[in-house]
């Protein structure tokens, strides 16, 4: 049986988000693996996304003050009706 390969940092990074979930197989974990322990600018792209998933993660634990949640919610409702 042969291992998935990764043919390009296209498709590594369309699997970038998988594998940082955890949602990837074996398989295809290892070769997302593979191809970042080979390829610098893929790896620094995992990098910043793995971070930036972390400190995403920590701020949802922290209080936001009602007006920026509530600023947030306009901006949303106006780009949602907006992109209607």
């Amino acid at each position: 049986m042969t291992k998935p390969e990764i043919r390009s940092c296209e498709e590594a990074l369309r699997l970038l988000a998988s594998h940082l979930d955890g949602e990837l197989g074996r398989g295809a974990h290892e070769a997302v693996e593979r191809h970042l322990s080979m390829c610098r600018s893929c790896y620094s792209r995992w990098q910043f996304e793995r971070r930036l998933k972390e400190n995403v993660a920590r701020l949802r634990q922290e209080s936001v003050p009602h007006a920026v949640s509530d600023r947030v919610q306009q901006l949303i409702r106006r780009f949602t009706v907006a992109g209607e």
